[in-house]
């Protein structure tokens, strides 16, 4: 389930979302708390997987980081720390022995694969 306004983290939110066994939506999106503050609300996990959300900037809007990432063929600007909470948080749900799927959209950092990349070579480092 993916929401889009932070208020509704919490307490009833993930109890509801953990009786149905549906995952929390971590997003990194306009408007949203970073991503470990999303984790921090919601306290744990609420499905045997998780899913991260790349979409765009903190307190950026969706056409601002269109046309700043365009024509998104390469990285416009690292965001380092949604990076290091991406690391931690799918460490997390290893660690707990659940599944961590990672979408990213061009409009994050401008170019996905460019950014996929980066996270892998961080996640793999990380575990040496």
């Amino acid at each position: 389930m993916e929401i889009r306004n932070a208020g509704l983290l919490g307490e009833a939110y993930r109890k509801t979302l953990e009786t149905h066994g549906v995952a929390h939506v971590y997003n990194h999106w306009s408007d949203m708390p970073p991503l470990v503050a999303q984790h921090r609300r919601m306290e744990r996990f609420t499905a045997p997987f998780t899913v991260l959300r790349l979409l765009t900037p903190l307190k950026m809007s969706y056409e601002a980081a269109k046309k700043r990432a365009e024509p998104y063929d390469k990285l416009v600007g690292e965001l380092p720390e949604m990076r290091r909470e991406i690391v931690d948080l799918v460490k997390h749900a290893v660690a707990e022995n659940w599944q961590a799927y990672v979408m990213v959209n061009n409009r994050s950092e401008g170019n996905a694969p460019l950014t996929i990349q980066a996270l892998m070579k961080a996640l793999q480092d990380s575990t040496q």
